[in-house]
């Protein structure tokens, strides 16, 4: 297969679909989220808090991002919460994907929700409290077999990639 380089590529805007990880500890899994970011078209990549990112750690991140460092545009920021106060007050609706009690499953998000910022946080401790009070809804992906949860990074690419869809099957409708 033959990649298109980045810095020749030239494709559609991306959709109105923002990612903010907070403190996602293993480098694998933030390479993890470049890649589903690039393959759902997000506008932004924020990466807060314990979260590696790739000005300090290129060559781990890359093992598993495989260039999409490159292709999608990200930023870091130690607090997420001014992250989140800005992204709300650009019109984004805020989403933590969590496992909770009063989440609603993705299937329930509909394109009135966009511009939509999907949340996650550390791979065992969840998001952080006051991140998730900061956000307008919880949402989750329902699980149908004995464990109830997945893997953070895989968690956001089915997350961010039903999303996309949902965008962008809504887009050609509109045409």
């Amino acid at each position: 297969m033959t990649e298109v380089a980045p810095e020749s590529w030239v494709g559609p805007p991306p959709f109105p679909l923002a990612g903010v990880a907070v403190d996602i500890r293993s480098l694998f899994n933030v390479g993890a989220l470049f890649r589903a970011a690039d393959a759902a078209r997000l506008a932004h990549l924020h990466l807060t808090g314990g979260t590696g990112h790739p000005g300090l750690h290129p060559a781990k991140i890359d093992k598993v991002a495989l260039g999409a460092a490159e292709t999608v545009p990200w930023s870091y920021q130690l607090d997420p919460l001014p992250v989140l106060h800005q992204l709300r007050a650009d019109g984004w609706r805020l989403v933590a994907l969590e496992v909770a009690p009063t989440a609603v499953p993705l299937s329930t998000v509909s394109c009135d929700w966009f511009p939509l910022a999907v949340v996650v946080g550390h791979e065992t401790a969840g998001v952080r409290p006051e991140v998730l009070a900061a956000c307008d809804d919880l949402v989750r992906i329902p699980m149908y077999g004995r464990k109830q949860s997945l893997n953070v990074a895989l968690a956001f690419g089915v997350a961010v990639l039903h999303l996309a869809q949902l965008w962008a099957a809504a887009a050609a409708k509109a045409l």
